[in-house]
């Protein structure tokens, strides 16, 4: 049987998913800004908002084209 310390921590991981995220993802945006200033970091995670925009949308089956096609909308 786990450790009733373990387990008590694995719900507290659980019930506060959202904030150890967002804790974490600060302190990478921070880390990020200190050794490569603003608009490096700004751009880097615009690049991965995009990437995983592309790829939730690849996920559910959609057609790369139509995916494009809506971000960049062609010449008409």
């Amino acid at each position: 049987m786990p450790n009733e310390n373990f387990v008590k921590f694995l719900e507290f991981l659980y019930e506060n998913k959202g904030r150890i995220l967002g804790a974490f993802l600060g302190l990478l945006f921070s880390i990020f800004f200190i050794y490569l200033g603003f608009i490096l970091t700004v751009f880097i995670f615009l690049s991965i908002f995009a990437g995983y925009y592309i790829g939730k949308r690849y996920d559910q089956k959609e057609d790369f084209r139509d995916i494009i096609d809506d971000i960049l909308p062609p010449n008409r």
